[in-house]
């Protein structure tokens, strides 16, 4: 007879892992093996993306801020030998490129990959489809009115060049979209702590003169911060990198779906997904294995 693991030890194998803890030290606490804790986190890796990618559908959302969080795969990309770099897009350095509304902080929309012009691309395509679209015919002149766009969201970034083609791309004319650059002075070294001295806001899309204050992305650099906390994957100067890239895939899903369904960020006294609409109740960890029934 097979040695099959209880929902309860996979359960608690899992809710370590999104509380910070790193795979060696669940095995301890566990005692078992790290085969083992691995295959618990691919089975709920998958199943977090099919609970998240159902639910997140037809959404309105304000304004979400988009961003970019470095780890790597394996090793750095400084280490990577040339067909290496030529050939395997799997290992190396990784950027886990996020969306979150700023009024709700939920995270609808994310991608894991190198940080190029096309996984910006696959975040704003992503994000496109789960918000509301106003019908082909809504911005049509009618009842003696000029043509006009009715405007879906908002959407700040940084000032990678890859965004505003990403953003055309995936929303045409349907969207407000503005870009923020922030000047730090003393930033010598890496890690070290620097100074914010200024920032450049641009308004590209809908974001007329005067409305450039609208655009920020303080808040999804603040959810960096939980991410690095709570996934010692992208913890930096650790032992705790991901040796495989769909290892590091599983405890994305598996963090993003904890968060949006079990969290209460900050002030907060409900989740993000039910500040968002998405679901009316609070979600314990075990409702999130079963897929919220």
């Amino acid at each position: 007879m097979a040695n099959v693991m209880s929902i309860e030890k996979r359960n608690t194998i899992l809710r370590l892992l999104v509380e910070g803890n790193s795979i060696r030290s669940t095995c301890r606490l566990m005692q078992t093996c790290i085969p083992s804790v691995l295959r618990q986190l691919l089975w709920a890796g998958d199943h977090c993306a099919e609970v998240m990618d159902r639910s997140f559908r037809g959404l309105t959302l304000n304004h979400l801020e988009c961003d970019e969080i470095w780890t790597f795969v394996g090793k750095k990309q400084s280490r990577l030998t040339m067909t290496e770099r030529a050939e395997r897009g799997d290992i190396g350095d990784v950027y886990l490129w996020t969306a979150l509304d700023q009024d709700t902080k939920l995270i609808p929309s994310f991608v894991v990959g190198k940080r190029s012009a096309d996984m910006a691309r696959r975040l704003m395509v992503d994000l496109s489809q789960r918000l509301v679209r106003p019908l082909a015919s809504a911005s049509d002149a009618r009842d003696f009115k000029p043509t006009s766009y009715q405007y879906i969201t908002q959407i700040s970034t940084d000032g990678f060049a890859a965004y505003p083609e990403a953003v055309d791309l995936a929303f045409g004319p349907y969207v407000k979209y503005g870009t923020i650059v922030k000047e730090y002075k003393n930033a010598v070294m890496n890690y070290t702590p620097s100074e914010m001295v200024g920032t450049k806001r641009r308004g590209i899309t809908g974001i007329n003169r005067g409305q450039e204050r609208t655009i920020c992305t303080s808040h999804v650099e603040r959810n960096n911060l939980t991410i690095r906390t709570f996934m010692k994957r992208f913890t930096r100067l650790a032992l705790g990198f991901s040796k495989k890239f769909a290892n590091l895939e599983a405890a994305i899903n598996l963090h993003m779906a904890y968060y949006n369904f079990c969290w209460r960020p900050g002030k907060m006294r409900i989740t993000p997904a039910m500040a968002a609409g998405v679901t009316e109740r609070l979600w314990s960890f075990d409702d999130l294995m079963a897929g919220g029934r």
